[in-house]
C-alpha cells in the first residue's frame, strides 16, 4: 500500500514524540479483590493507598506516591520485599469496606501478611514514603554475642531469641513475627554456642523481658512454651507480651491513637517526677486489665499543657487524671483516690453510663441559675471543659473525611 506523504510525516512525529515522551509503566500496582490476597502474603512489606478518583488529597498524593514506588522498585527490586500498591475505592468496595476506610487517603501497612491499624502518617513525600520502606525492611532484630550484652537493653520490653542458627526455620518465623511488631518490643538473638548457657541442648527458645523501669507489662520474665512452627500462635504470644496497657501519648502517634475512636483515659504527669507514672500503671495492671472501651494513656504535662491549662490546671496541678470523650475532658476528683478499689473502674463506668455526661449537664444548668443571681451573692462556678484532644483527630486539611461524626458521651 503506497503512503502518502502527509501520512509519512505525521508517523514520524508519533515516533519522535515516543522518544521524547516515553510511556512509562506504572510503578505501583493496581490492588483488587483477585490479586489483594497474594500480594500481601507474599512480600515483607506492602503500602497501600486507598483513594477516589474525585477526593482532593489523593489527586495530590498520586504523582507522589507514584514517584516514591518507582524509587523504592529500583531500590528493591527482587521479589518478595516491597510492593506500593493503589485501592480504588469506588471500584473495591469490598477491599475499603474491609479495611474501615473512612477518609482519603488513607495509607496502610502490611507486615509479613499481618495488618494490624497500622497506617504510615508520616510526610507525604517522596522522601518520606522512600525512607520509610528503608528503614522497616532493615533487620528488626539484633545479635548478640555474649550474654552480658542482654544486661545492657533494660529501656524497653525485649523478646531474646536463641536458635541453633540462621537457617533454621524456627529462627525465620521469630524473625518474621519482629518484623510485624518492631515498633513495640526490641529483639536479640543469639545463635550456636553464644547461648547455649539460655537453654537446653537441641531446643530453641523464645523469652520476653519486661521494661526493668516499669511493671506496665503483664509478667517481667516469660517463657514461650507454644508451638514455634505456628508462626499464628508466635505472632499472638508476642503481641501479648509486647503491646503495653498503657501507652504514652505524643503528637507523632495522637493522630493514630485518636482515630482508634476509643475515649481517653489520661494520666498527665511531670517528667521530672515519674513515681506517679509507675503508680497509674500499677493499679491498670491491677484494676483494668481487661478493660478494652478505652484508650489507657499517659501524657507529659508539658508537652500537652494547652489541654491542662483548658482545664485550668497547671503543673503544680500534677499528676492530674482526665477524660477525654472527644466532646467533653472530665477531671478524676483526686490522683490518690485511684489506689481505691474500683474508683477508676468506676469513673470509666460513669463514662459510659452517661452519668458524667448528665453531671456535665447539671453543671450547665447551675451556671444558667447562678447568672440570674445577684452580682453581690458569692458563689463558686464550676468549670466546664470541653474536648481539646479531638483537635487531634485526622484533619479535613489533610483528608476528606468520609464520616467524622461521633456518639457524644
Amino acid at each position: 500500500m503506497k503512503v502518502s506523504g502527509s501520512w509519512k510525516l505525521l508517523i514520524l512525529l508519533v515516533i519522535l514524540c515516543c522518544q521524547l515522551f516515553p510511556v512509562s509503566e506504572a510503578s505501583s500496582v493496581v490492588i483488587t479483590n483477585e490479586n489483594l490476597g497474594n500480594i500481601l502474603k507474599s512480600n515483607d512489606l506492602v503500602l497501600l493507598s486507598f483513594y477516589a478518583d474525585w477526593c482532593y488529597f489523593s489527586k495530590l498524593l498520586e504523582p507522589i506516591f507514584e514517584e516514591a514506588a518507582a524509587k523504592v522498585r529500583e531500590k528493591f527490586s527482587e521479589d518478595g520485599r516491597v510492593i506500593l500498591g493503589r485501592v480504588n475505592c469506588a471500584a473495591e468496595k469490598e477491599i475499603a469496606q474491609a479495611f474501615n476506610i473512612v477518609k482519603y487517603p488513607t495509607l496502610k501497612v502490611a507486615k509479613s501478611g499481618v495488618i494490624y491499624n497500622n497506617e504510615y502518617r508520616g510526610q507525604r513525600s517522596v522522601k518520606g514514603f522512600v525512607e520509610f520502606v528503608e528503614r522497616e525492611l532493615t533487620d528488626p532484630i539484633k545479635e548478640f554475642h555474649n550474654i552480658s550484652e542482654l544486661n545492657n537493653e533494660l529501656e524497653d520490653g525485649l523478646v531474646i531469641g536463641c536458635f541453633a542458627s540462621r537457617d533454621d526455620e524456627e529462627y525465620l518465623r521469630y524473625r518474621k513475627a519482629a518484623r510485624v511488631l518492631r515498633d513495640h518490643c526490641k529483639f536479640m538473638v543469639g545463635f550456636g554456642e553464644v547461648s547455649k548457657d539460655l537453654h537446653h541442648p537441641g531446643k530453641n527458645l523464645l523469652i520476653f523481658r519486661a521494661d526493668t523501669s516499669t511493671i506496665n507489662h503483664t509478667e517481667y520474665y516469660s517463657e514461650y512454651s507454644g508451638n514455634m512452627p505456628g508462626f499464628t500462635e508466635l505472632l499472638h504470644w508476642m503481641s501479648e507480651h509486647c503491646m503495653p496497657l498503657v501507652r504514652e501519648i505524643t503528637f507523632e502517634n495522637a493522630e493514630e491513637i485518636t482515630e482508634e475512636g476509643l475515649p481517653l483515659l489520661l494520666a498527665f504527669y511531670d517528667k521530672n517526677d515519674l513515681g506517679p507514672v509507675q503508680e497509674f500503671k500499677a493499679v491498670v495492671q491491677s484494676q483494668l486489665v481487661n478493660e478494652t472501651r478505652i484508650n489507657i494513656l499517659t501524657a507529659d504535662g508539658a508537652l500537652f499543657a494547652h489541654p491542662l491549662a483548658h482545664m485550668g490546671k497547671s503543673r503544680a496541678d500534677l499528676p492530674l487524671i482526665a477524660i477525654d470523650s472527644f466532646q467533653h475532658m472530665y477531671v478524676f476528683p483526686k490522683f490518690a483516690d485511684i489506689h481505691k478499689p474500683g474508683a477508676l473502674k468506676k469513673f470509666i463506668d460513669d463514662l459510659f453510663s452517661g452519668q458524667l455526661h448528665v453531671d456535665y449537664h447539671m453543671i450547665i444548668d447551675l451556671e444558667e441559675e447562678q447568672n440570674t443571681m445577684s452580682d453581690a451573692e458569692d458563689v463558686t462556678q464550676p468549670v466546664v471543659h470541653e474536648s481539646k484532644f479531638k483537635e487531634l483527630l485526622p484533619s479535613k486539611h489533610r483528608y476528606t473525611l468520609l464520616n467524622p461524626t461521633r456518639d457524644e458521651l
